[in-house]
């Protein structure tokens, strides 16, 4: 081999370590390419699978892996030109440093890709099933193990390059009062995330709004800073976690049933039939298929209102989806107007009578006459 380059080195016009240094990166090229064409064959076959965690393996190899061909074979070209060469970034202990860092850097790398691809294959898998998932819990506890993994490599690099941890243990003693005094919104949304997570009031997906602040919507994703909620115009919203320590959050969708709560105004002329259209509705609400009885369900004759007798109604709904409970309530107050309708009845509507003293209008025209 050594004659091979040593009489392709002077064919070249090349001194042999330069030529040497060439081919291993030459080499580190096609190696790379190979690599890429069998992981795209790879691939290919993952996705003909039945199941999504060879295709999360696959996913996090690829990248990792070309770095590492490429780092080695620029270390091992490295290798080649140090002893030739009089510059000081290529000590033989520097090139094994800058080995195991890239050893290190792609181990890192591959097992921050692989948690992101198992918690994505993990929620796909359920959700293919038509099986619960809790996407918080997963995507928190995925933040939480790629944090882990981070906090591994950058400790594995600083022992590396001999440098004590207990040091910046010391300056982050010091350091971590002021970084939490210029952090403290910073820290607050984190905690707020995290207390989030503990007492779980909402998860994403879920339906939430607040009383006290202007905040409705569907929550898209819960992050370690703000909560991206998405409004029913469809704009999103993105709100510090800090917030939710402090303000009141109303979450509609885990509401058990809907409730259907309304007035309707009989006129004062339609006194006597006031009783039989209470009755008629009452039974309407007990024996409708789509409200459930078991809950609160009142129908009775409020109030004598302004311009009518008013019927207060109040049931609940079996369903807790929007669109169906509004199907409902509608066919609810269509009853509701065919009883009244049925006992010779009208729906009230404001109205005002005047009332004009006889003796008094008949005093008028005589005074006009005279």
């Amino acid at each position: 081999m050594n004659e091979i380059l040593q009489t392709i080195s002077e064919w070249v016009s090349l001194p042999t370590w330069i030529l040497s240094a060439f081919l291993i990166v030459l080499a580190a090229l096609l190696l790379e390419f190979v690599y890429r064409a069998f992981v795209g064959h790879l691939e290919r076959l993952a996705k003909k699978s039945h199941t999504l965690w060879d295709d999360a393996i696959v996913y996090a190899g690829r990248k990792p892996v070309s770095l590492l061909i490429w780092w080695q074979g620029v270390i091992m070209a490295a290798r080649v030109v140090e002893p030739n060469s009089d510059f000081i970034g290529f000590s033989p202990d520097l090139l094994n440093a800058a080995q195991q860092l890239g050893l290190v850097l792609a181990a890192t790398w591959f097992a921050f890709r692989l948690v992101t691809g198992f918690e994505r294959a993990f929620v796909e898998e359920r959700q293919r099933r038509d099986r619960q998932v809790d996407i918080t819990t997963v995507s928190v506890l995925a933040r939480i193990v790629r944090i882990a993994v981070l906090v591994t490599g950058v400790l594995t690099i600083l022992a590396i390059f001999n440098i004590p941890i207990s040091g910046f243990l010391a300056a982050g003693g010091v350091g971590g009062i002021a970084i939490g005094l210029a952090a403290r919104d910073l820290l607050a949304n984190f905690f707020g995330g995290f207390m989030v997570f503990m007492d779980r009031p909402f998860s994403v997906g879920d339906w939430i709004r607040s009383p006290d602040q202007e905040i409705e919507g569907v929550v898209e994703q819960i992050g370690w800073r703000m909560t991206t909620i998405r409004k029913f115009d469809k704009r999103p919203m993105y709100v510090p976690n800090a917030s939710f320590t402090t303000i009141t959050v109303e979450n509609p969708s885990r509401m058990t049933h809907r409730r259907i709560f309304e007035h309707i105004g009989v006129r004062y002329d339609d006194f006597a039939a006031i009783r039989d259209i209470i009755d008629g509705i009452r039974s309407m609400i007990i024996d409708h298929a789509d409200l459930d009885d078991s809950q609160t369900t009142m129908v009775h004759f409020n109030v004598y209102g302004a311009s009518s007798l008013d019927i207060m109604i109040y049931c609940f709904t079996h369903t807790t989806v929007w669109t169906e409970y509004h199907r409902i309530r509608e066919d609810v107050l269509l009853r509701v107007g065919s009883i009244i309708q049925s006992h010779g009845a009208e729906i009230a509507f404001p109205t005002r009578t005047l009332k004009i003293d006889t003796e008094l209008a008949v005093s008028d025209e005589g005074a006009q006459a005279s």
